[in-house]
């Protein structure tokens, strides 16, 4: 039986500005002609604005941040163009002063240094663009895949948004999700990092478990929440980071349009789906779905 003091006591949904896209970005259809996402010869109206969600769990184990958002230069068009580069008519940021993830923690009186973790689930611009706002935290952990396409893809990924930042990886540790690949975070359960690869190569999901037990039947626990022969009765949150956007993925099933692999992609989206069927799932909550509100969540 796991640890159950070991949980997230509060989760504390940070809206970073918001992202304007191709709808065909977030949501691939088959109707879609090859590269809609990046908006080329489409109207203005096939363009949605889309919140750029962080995560601030605060329990036993201290203060963790998920994800970095925008940074504040890009509050320019000029800043904006100099920092998101050839990415920047695909996706422009719109970042409200105080709305940077620094600004918002000194806002709750933390400094970086003050966070104990910082967890990013991929190295896209909109999640990894903050870093240097929190490059004080004393641990910042990426999955090894994720740093290697990184720092490789020189297409998806822009590698000075981690410039003079410590950026430590993290393996696979546990067995679970679509891949059966995972990193107990603490080893206890409470915190986990599902590889869901598909969108970007070391994708991670985060399951976050909460003190409550579940009383309901095992049947219905879906494969992969659970590390082999660990069953944990304890409720969850499932943070789909980009696997999944928002209502039109979990419930028509649409991937992103932008993949490195469309058939992971899928599979991923396909095992988020499942898992928020699991009796002891609490919700999905995708980084950049307008129906899910900023503020905080308690957890026990």
């Amino acid at each position: 039986m796991p640890d159950i003091s070991a949980a997230t006591a509060k989760l504390t949904v940070l809206h970073t500005g918001t992202v304007i896209i191709d709808e065909a970005l977030p949501y691939h259809r088959d109707s879609d002609r090859p590269l809609a996402w990046t908006h080329l010869g489409r109207s203005r109206r096939h363009l949605i604005e889309a919140p750029v969600s962080c995560y601030l769990l605060e329990g036993p184990h201290g203060l963790i941040l998920i994800d970095t958002g925008w940074n504040a230069r890009n509050r320019t068009r000029a800043g904006q163009i100099a920092n998101l580069r050839t990415q920047y008519p695909v996706n422009k940021a719109v970042l409200p002063v105080g709305a940077a993830v620094h600004e918002q923690l000194e806002e709750r009186g933390i400094r970086p240094r003050d966070l104990d973790l910082v967890l990013l689930s991929h190295l896209h611009c909109d999640h990894a663009d903050g870093l240097s706002h929190v490059k004080e935290a004393p641990r910042i952990l990426v999955s090894s895949p994720e740093w290697e396409a990184g720092n490789t893809d020189r297409l998806r990924y822009l590698r000075h948004e981690w410039d003079g930042v410590d950026v430590g990886t993290f393996s696979w540790n546990t067995q679970v999700g679509p891949f059966g690949a995972g990193f107990d975070v603490f080893g206890d359960g409470s915190l986990v990092m599902v590889a869901v690869p598909g969108h970007a190569r070391g994708l991670c999901a985060t399951i976050v478990r909460t003190g409550a037990v579940a009383e309901t039947d095992r049947d219905r626990w879906v494969d992969g929440v659970d590390a082999p022969g660990v069953p944990d009765p304890r409720h969850f949150l499932l943070l789909t980071s980009d696997a999944g956007y928002g209502r039109p993925s979990f419930e028509e099933g649409l991937r992103p349009g932008v993949v490195v692999d469309a058939a992971q992609a899928k599979r991923s989206l396909d095992w988020v789906r499942a898992a928020g069927d699991d009796p002891r799932c609490l919700g999905l909550l995708a980084n950049h779905d307008p129906e899910v509100l900023p503020g905080t969540r308690a957890l026990d």
